[in-house]
């Protein structure tokens, strides 16, 4: 049996604040469309993914899905994304099409801005799919419902025959892709917000399974709030890592610490750009989840790595952290030099270095101190940098 799935992110949604469309928002150090990807990468059975985007956000779904590691996952493969349409019918009839020539036996249709869909959930919707034919996950009305006109209730509705309505939806990928097509272009496209409607609208039996509370559609602003508490409430094994680092000055024009150029007299003498600041910072990740040093992953005998901006080193320790389900929750940078003066420097580089890990900059400190004259730093013969990063891990990561 074949599965893909079509996730549909080409919406314009911005109700969630940033200026940018939700999908594309970030979440605790990923954006919401690579965190709903990483649900279906983890899920069995699935084996293709196609995501339909809107014609002007190509920059950013390669931006937010940069970081996915798909050779984790050689059995699935994601596709190159498809442009989408004025209406999310169209978009998913798009989507639709661009399975045609994989033949899938089942297709799952997902809201991009539903992160939270279980691996466990997607395995039985598939399971239930291929008895069914069509499949869509359901929550009961636990309000009372009440039908309003002009501001005023008009009567009470019985709810016990309501349901709210999730995706993803499944269905034999042929008798889908056919209602779509039946469907295109008659008029009441616009009020078929779902593809359980198409397929009702085409006199297809659909059943019904019990949804997830957690599976909710992102919107507002105060869902994303509640999506991060959702995401942080479950990284509750705190670590903590220690990093440090020494560079000894050369000859040269400026020095590179915490990816900020500063003019000096001298340069920091290393393979990459000697960025000691970066270094330290880098083994502090590394430590906290036990992934041993800088040099472990970049080794100085590498040619490749010369000349090397050090914010590589350090995304990198932050996508390790990030490929475990975890978060930096803060960072402490303290630089010791008696020369060149940090403070003049010193937001300019905790600014950079929060947006190289996408953190909030109130969760970037960075300080500098002397040495009274004493030891390497004191004579003015090199800089030095400690780090300490407390990072934040889901506890099945023991």
């Amino acid at each position: 049996m074949k599965v893909a799935v079509i996730i549909v992110a080409a919406g314009r949604g911005h109700r969630a604040g940033a200026g940018q469309p939700k999908q594309y928002l970030p979440l605790c150090g990923k954006s919401i469309l690579q965190h709903t990807i990483e649900s279906f990468l983890n899920a069995p059975y699935v084996n293709l993914i196609q995501t339909v985007i809107h014609e002007d956000d190509r920059a950013l779904y390669d931006q937010a899905t940069a970081e996915l590691s798909l050779e984790i996952f050689p059995e699935i493969s994601l596709a190159d994304p498809v442009t989408g349409g004025a209406t999310r019918q169209q978009s998913v009839m798009n989507g639709l099409m661009a399975l045609a020539d994989q033949e899938p036996d089942l297709v799952l249709i997902h809201d991009a801005a539903r992160p939270f869909v279980t691996p466990g959930h997607i395995e039985e919707i598939i399971v239930k799919a291929a008895g069914h034919g069509a499949v869509i996950p359901t929550l009961p009305l636990v309000d009372t419902v009440k039908q309003v006109r002009d501001g005023r209730i008009a009567k009470t509705v019985d709810r016990s025959m309501l349901a709210r309505a999730q995706t993803p939806q499944a269905f034999r990928y042929k008798l889908i892709y056919m209602a779509h097509r039946k469907m295109t272009g008659k008029p009441a496209d616009r009020d078929l917000t779902d593809d359980c409607a198409i397929a009702e609208a085409c006199g297809i039996t659909v059943l019904s399974i019990p949804g997830e509370e957690g599976n909710f559609k992102i919107t507002t602003p105060e869902d994303l709030k509640k999506a991060e508490q959702m995401i942080k409430q479950n990284l509750t094994d705190i670590r903590t890592g220690l990093g440090y680092d020494v560079h000894a000055f050369e000859p040269g024009n400026q020095v590179i610490l915490g990816g900020v150029a500063i003019d000096h007299d001298r340069k920091l003498k290393g393979h990459s750009d000697a960025d000691v600041a970066l270094h330290a910072l880098t083994d502090a990740l590394l430590g906290a989840i036990s992934e041993g040093d800088i040099g472990l992953h970049f080794p100085p005998t590498d040619p490749q790595w010369k000349g090397a901006g050090s914010g590589i080193f350090l995304k990198h320790a932050a996508r390790l952290i990030a490929d475990r389900g975890g978060l930096i929750s803060h960072i402490d940078l303290t630089i010791i030099c008696e020369a060149p003066k940090i403070t003049p420097h010193r937001a300019r580089i905790r600014d950079n270095i929060a947006d190289m890990l996408d953190l909030d900059p109130s969760r970037v400190s960075v300080k500098a101190t002397t040495t009274e004259k004493l030891g390497f730093t004191g004579r003015a013969e090199g800089i030095a940098a400690q780090a300490v990063a407390t990072v934040r891990l889901p506890e099945a990561d023991r």
